[in-house]
């Protein structure tokens, strides 16, 4: 089996001459473009998920409320199946909530790589248990156009003691608004595994975002996932005790 590790989203830079200023500036990047994705403080937003399999095709519908790198909640609201499924992060630590079986199972560290709802993204991708901003030496590579936008090229390469699921990760990250156009993630054999590509780009909450996300397996035919954003809010004042096991449960 194949070992995978870590996640989505980057950007920011000022070239200046020395390889260290240009890491420096790599970081910013990637900085940056967390926050075009997340809100500097905080983000709500409402958005489908479709897997598309070569002999069929499912759609998840979700909410989701972030803040800051440390806490995330994604409540599932169809299919009726689905419905009321929620995932939970705080800081370090991960839940999921089961109504059907009523259970609450805290996830280990080892089921990050697994795939969450049987899409294409890991669990770490979709709570973003992983900081690219702390857990990678980014470094920048170049530039390169993107459907017509000029791109910074960003790799980014796990520390030593980094708990990530990905061996490397390439970021094209548009120069003029910070949107992550494509990403290549590539497993500790460095194989490349899944291509992330942002498109249908528009203003969205206040900001200019890709606001359709394909991800596509390298070695799979026929298929991918897709989620796309329905609405999206920056910056509304959340609570950390908002982000609780409780809430978990009775979010709707």
């Amino acid at each position: 089996m194949i070992k995978r590790s870590i996640v989505l989203f980057s950007l920011l830079f000022l070239l200046v001459g020395t390889s260290q200023t240009q890491a420096q500036t790599a970081k910013e990047i990637i900085q940056k473009a967390e926050e075009v994705m997340r809100g500097v403080n905080s983000a709500k937003a409402e958005m489908s998920m479709t897997i598309v399999r070569p002999d069929w095709k499912r759609v998840v519908t979700m909410k989701s409320w972030s803040k800051g790198n440390d806490y995330s909640l994604i409540l599932i609201t169809g299919p009726a199946r689905d419905k009321g499924t929620a995932f939970l992060k705080r800081e370090k630590e991960m839940w999921n909530w089961q109504p059907t079986i009523e259970r609450v199972v805290k996830m280990p560290p080892s089921m990050m790589s697994q795939s969450w709802m049987g899409s294409d993204f890991s669990n770490d991708d979709l709570v973003r248990q992983s900081s690219m901003v702390n857990d990678y030496h980014q470094e920048l590579k170049g530039s390169e156009t993107i459907d017509g936008r000029d791109c910074y090229i960003i790799e980014l390469v796990p520390k030593e003691d980094a708990l990530v699921i990905w061996g490397r990760i390439v970021f094209w990250v548009d120069k003029e608004d910070y949107l992550q156009l494509k990403t290549e993630f590539y497993d500790e054999d460095d194989y490349l595994i899944n291509t992330m590509l942002g498109k249908n780009i528009q203003e969205m909450g206040g900001k200019t975002l890709a606001t359709r996300m394909e991800v596509i397996p390298e070695e799979e035919e026929g298929q991918k996932t897709i989620i796309e954003y329905k609405n999206i809010e920056f910056d509304t004042e959340i609570k950390d005790s908002f982000f609780s096991q409780q809430n978990m449960k009775r979010i709707r």
